[in-house]
């Protein structure tokens, strides 16, 4: 499992711990894989219930999002939140045909959902 080498870091438990048995980290493996499958399963039911009652845009069925926000498409959103600077084009596909181009400036952006 060398997805990040912090080497340190395995040396500093290797040094403070105890070795274990390997048939007891098996069994600990496998109750750990259990309860993380478990808690997958209830997030997942969790989604689908919050999309059937109607809440799957939570920050606004709550309030967290102002009236100025919904009024823009996500393209929009997305350019706001990455603080995209000066002017451009963004640009909204059907399959490989172009259904629609707006004009996009950072210092004044146009509601698209009226």
């Amino acid at each position: 499992m060398a997805l990040f080498q912090m080497k340190w870091l395995r040396r500093f438990v290797r040094r403070h711990t105890n070795p274990i048995p390997e048939q007891r980290a098996e069994m600990w493996k496998r109750r750990l894989s259990i309860g993380y499958a478990i808690l997958a399963w209830q997030a997942f039911g969790f989604v689908c219930y919050m999309v059937y009652t109607g809440r799957n845009d939570w920050a606004k069925y709550y309030g967290y999002k102002t009236e100025e926000e919904m009024a823009l498409s996500p393209a929009q959103q997305y350019a706001r939140h990455i603080r995209a600077e000066g002017t451009g084009k963004i640009l909204r596909f059907s399959g490989f045909t172009k259904v629609e181009e707006v004009p996009y400036d950072s210092k004044d952006v146009e509601r698209v959902k009226d």
